[in-house]
């Protein structure tokens, strides 16, 4: 078996493929090569290493134990490769083209749009175009270069990374609850109006947590809102209570439109990520901002990992 220091590494990428690809033919076509490179390449690596890769059938190959080791732990390392190399040409080279980037209405007005200022000023031949909306659009079907996403993801197989998170109250407008009172337990909330937030999976059960103490809330909602504003917007006119992030509710409070109420009850803690789209590449330019994106974070305690802090 080949130590380390001896080994050869382009056989990783042709591993990966194959996995992807799931037959040496479609390897091939993916890598633009003959089926013969990549079945040489992966008897080399099978060889160097001393283990069997995969079990290969007329029709299709299929992972070993051993295989399935070596793709979990080389496929992340080759992905940063990527993001590594793709971050040092954008630092030589100045960027080009379109980068489009969308995000939910609070987010990309309370977070994302002055450090999308900041980088176009770097790169003045990018035109970069901000999308908003509470709604999950399709990346590939809309040429999304990178999406901001809150909550928790739905779908597990979107390449993610979580880049923050927040809290999340239930608040309400002063004159509704100078009206209908102020709820003081989660289990007041069932006899109060509620607002429905539609774009969540579940926007009418909500779990709270005060120590030891939880309790799971059903609500029934007359009215409902598709966007951060409407959903702002009717509570403020005295719709009802809702849960919002904290770095949305934070503005609201503190101008006294809103007011948050069962402050001794944590409801679960949401996070902030960046997707990508599905695939095996990620664009220079998507790289370049996520990069100069957590270098800005970090230079602005506004904005910390803890949105709304």
């Amino acid at each position: 078996m080949t130590t380390a220091n001896e080994f050869d590494l382009n056989g990783l990428p042709i591993f990966v493929a194959l996995v992807e690809a799931g037959s040496f033919t479609k390897a091939a076509e993916r890598l633009g090569c003959t089926k013969t490179r990549v079945s040489l390449q992966i008897r080399q690596l099978e060889t160097r290493l001393g283990v069997t890769l995969f079990l290969r059938t007329t029709r299709r190959v299929q992972l070993t134990q051993s295989g399935e080791a070596l793709y979990h732990q080389c496929h992340p390392l080759l992905i940063d490769l990527q993001g590594a190399l793709a971050s040092a040409v954008s630092d030589t080279q100045q960027l080009h083209g379109e980068l489009r980037i969308t995000a939910p209405e609070d987010y990309a007005a309370g977070v994302l749009s002055d450090a999308v200022v900041a980088f176009s000023r770097l790169h003045p031949a990018l035109h970069i175009e901000l999308r908003s909306g509470d709604q999950v659009s399709d990346m590939v079907q809309d040429g999304i270069d990178l999406a901001f996403r809150l909550g928790w993801l739905k779908d597990s197989t979107l390449r993610a990374r979580r880049i923050g998170t927040f809290q999340q109250h239930v608040v309400a407008a002063p004159d509704y609850l100078k009206r209908y009172g102020t709820p003081s337990h989660p289990k007041a909330l069932e006899d109060h109006a509620w607002i429905a937030f539609t774009p969540l999976k579940a926007p009418l059960t909500w779990a709270f947590q005060r120590r030891d103490e939880r309790y799971e809330v059903q609500m029934s909602a007359g009215l409902a809102a598709n966007s951060t504003v409407s959903l702002v917007a009717l509570m403020v006119a005295g719709g009802g209570l809702s849960v919002m992030p904290d770095m949305t509710a934070a503005p609201e409070i503190a101008a006294g439109r809103l007011v948050r109420v069962l402050y001794e009850w944590a409801l679960p803690e949401g996070g902030a990520y960046a997707v990508y789209p599905p695939g095996r590449h990620i664009t220079a330019k998507a790289r370049a901002f996520m990069a100069f994106f957590d270098i800005w974070l970090e230079d602005r305690p506004k904005y910390s990992r803890r949105f709304g802090a």
